[in-house]
């Protein structure tokens, strides 16, 4: 079924895009998918770098009457986020991803599209393949692992780029044009524990956090979408203060930059504590659906007996563990002041895992100030090292800051009107574009940001609107052909 993505409209594009869920690109581990574009450059007889961190490079002169144009670059990310449906297997780093249209939509089969970027590499692909279109100079540049921790950005060299302007293609609603992004930057703890014996006379469980919606930490976390560590750890509490109860195994979330939507646990209670434990959990899930039931109906929270476990976390650790993550901010932090419903300072508790020892918590702060950065990693660690845990803030990104002068602003505005008898809207995004990075390696560089419409990045919802991709190409058509000349 996948294959009836190619028939799509504009099927330039949509082949690539097709073409690029059939090669395993989930960060890190983006190398085939950099050998496929240095190939398809040079099968083109273009001339393609790829430089030393895996960033491909290839540049495409002008068309006849256009070679006094000022140099575009089109930018995207070829990495994609990997999450799955607990209910399948599946290996991001073998498999391909099973892509299908659904009525107005192109999704996936339990697991992440890919759309976030791959229909900005698709595009760009189509503009440096295509021998019927009108351009000035143009540059593509295809960067790596954008999704943990934008390193292709960071090792961009100042002088593999010529363009005056460049073009991101990794916003997300049709229609807009981005200006401004966030910073962000992680924090990450290390608690250490001892390993103890389980307590004689003690029963095991399970506890299931599952079903939520979970998404981007950026785009959807003005939502108000539940974190199910957080949803996890609230009973956590409930066992550790009131019933004596022994944590064995913590394991939640996946990616840093993603809402967390499954946790679990594994504990011991006495046995004499059965009836109560288990009545508190219910009675605590009942609690937990009627305050998320607006965002998160299909939130599971169960219960079940499993196999003991060979050793339980120390007493202290595991305590002051809990309490770090229940008193650890989580969500919005403050709402933009200069521009209506946009999210100005957030964090995410994404990652936490217990294993030979360790527990391991991982966060991503983001702000479009950076003081206001600054200041949440601060309440982070604050609070983390009060618990005892090791805390290292790490991987700081600048934000993108609005000019809202600029030319290419400018242009697109107008090639926007004429197109389709409006005036696209000018935002700002709660997400880690690399505008900023790249922006601060080329300095004099005009920057703007747009794409079709996708919903639910970074979880297994994701999706990708058909119609808004050929307005998205057209625009991007158009846009070219109106670059002014240097």
């Amino acid at each position: 079924m996948s294959q009836e993505i190619k028939s799509l409209k504009p099927e330039n594009v949509w082949k690539h895009f097709y073409a690029l869920t059939q090669i395993p690109r989930p960060s890190k581990h983006e190398a085939a998918v950099i050998e496929y574009m240095k190939k398809f450059g040079e099968a083109l007889g273009l001339e393609t770098i790829v430089d030393a961190i895996g960033n491909v490079i290839i540049k495409k002169p002008a068309t006849a009457g256009y070679e006094n144009r000022k140099t575009i670059c089109m930018q995207g990310h070829l990495d994609m986020v990997p999450q799955k449906n607990s209910n399948i297997e599946f290996d991001f780093t073998k498999d391909p991803i099973d892509a299908y249209v659904d009525g107005e939509w192109v999704t996936a089969r339990d697991t992440t599209l890919g759309a976030d970027n791959g229909i900005g590499v698709a595009a760009a692909m189509a503009i440096l393949e295509a021998t019927d279109l009108e351009h000035g100079p143009v540059e593509a540049l295809f960067t790596v692992d954008e999704e943990t921790g934008m390193t292709g950005a960071f090792g961009l060299k100042n002088d593999v780029l010529n363009a005056d302007i460049m073009i991101n293609m990794d916003s997300e609603d049709e229609g807009e044009l981005y200006v401004g992004c966030a910073g962000g930057e992680d924090t990450n703890v290390t608690f250490d524990y001892t390993q103890e014996a389980v307590p004689a006379g003690s029963i095991a469980y399970k506890i299931s956090v599952s079903g939520m919606k979970g998404g981007h930490s950026g785009l959807d976390i003005r939502l108000g979408r539940g974190n199910a560590i957080k949803v996890l750890d609230r009973f956590l509490l409930i066992g550790d203060e009131k019933h004596e109860m022994r944590l064995a195994v913590i394991d939640g979330g996946s990616l840093r930059n993603a809402i967390p939507r499954e946790a679990f646990a594994v504990v011991t209670v006495a046995e004499s504590k059965k009836v109560d434990f288990e009545k508190a959990l219910a009675d605590y899930a009942v609690i937990a659906k009627a305050e998320l039931k607006g965002t998160e109906p299909s939130m599971e929270i169960v219960l079940e007996d499993t196999a003991m476990p060979s050793n339980v976390l120390d007493g202290a650790t595991a305590s002051n563990l809990i309490k770090a993550l229940y008193g650890c901010p989580n969500g919005v932090i403050r709402w933009s002041d200069a521009m209506e419903d946009l999210v100005e300072t957030s964090t995410n508790l994404a990652i936490v895992k217990s294993e030979n020892g360790q527990v391991k918590v991982a966060s991503l702060q983001r702000s479009s100030v950076n003081s206001g950065r600054e200041d949440i990693c601060t309440m982070m660690r604050t609070v983390f090292e009060l618990a005892g845990g090791k805390v290292v803030n790490e991987g700081a990104y600048p934000g993108w800051n609005p000019n809202m002068d600029s030319p290419i602003l400018k242009t697109m505005q107008s090639v926007y009107n004429d197109l389709y008898g409006k005036i696209p809207e000018i935002k700002a995004i709660h997400a880690g574009l690399e505008c900023g990075l790249i922006g601060a390696v080329y300095p004099g560089m005009d920057m703007i940001s747009f794409g079709p419409t996708m919903q639910f990045p970074h979880s297994p919802d994701e999706k990708l609107n058909i119609a808004t991709v050929q307005k998205f190409w057209d625009f991007l058509v158009a846009t070219l052909k109106a670059v002014p000349v240097k």
